[in-house]
C-alpha cells in the first residue's frame, strides 16, 4: 500500500508495524489527498482512523474526547488548527496535536512547538509522523 508522494518523502507506510498501538486518530485537513494519503497511511500502520475537512466539523463531533491523538493542518478555510487548539483548551479538552503544514514559516514553526508534540512541513517522512504519533500516545 503505498502512500501519496506528494505528501511524504519517503514511501513507507508504516507496514510491519500494525498492532503497535490501537488507538483512534483524528486528522484534521482541508485538502481530500492529504486526508486519504494520511488515513491510508494511518490504518497501514494498525491505527483506527477518523478523518474531518475542517476544524468546525471535528468541533462538531460529539465526544472529541474520543479521540487519542490529532493530526492537524494549520492552514485551512475557517478556523485554522491553532483556533482549533485554542477552541480545545478552552473547553478543557486534553488530546496531543501534531501540526502539518504546506506554509512552513518561523511564526508557525514556534507555535506549533509551544503547543503542539510535533510539526512537520510538507512533505515529510512518513516514518516521522508515526514516530510522533507513538511519542503522543505515550510511547504505546
Amino acid at each position: 500500500m503505498e502512500a501519496d508522494p506528494t505528501l511524504f518523502t519517503r514511501s513507507e507506510t508504516g507496514a510491519g508495524q500494525r498492532n503497535r498501538v490501537s488507538a483512534v486518530i483524528g486528522i484534521v485537513d482541508d485538502d481530500v489527498l492529504v486526508l486519504r494519503a494520511l488515513r491510508r497511511l494511518l490504518e497501514g500502520a494498525g491505527f483506527a482512523v477518523k478523518t474531518f475537512g475542517s476544524a468546525e466539523e471535528f468541533l462538531g463531533l460529539e465526544v472529541p474526547e474520543t479521540i487519542n491523538c490529532l493530526v492537524v493542518d494549520i492552514h485551512m478555510p475557517g478556523l485554522s488548527g491553532f483556533d482549533l487548539q485554542e477552541r480545545l483548551a478552552a473547553a478543557q479538552i486534553q488530546i496531543p496535536i501534531i501540526f502539518i503544514t504546506a506554509n512552513d514559516d518561523a511564526p508557525s514553526r514556534e507555535r506549533a512547538r509551544k503547543g503542539g508534540v510535533a510539526y512537520f512541513p510538507k512533505p515529510f517522512e512518513a516514518q516521522s509522523l508515526l514516530e510522533a504519533i507513538g511519542k503522543a500516545l505515550g510511547g504505546q
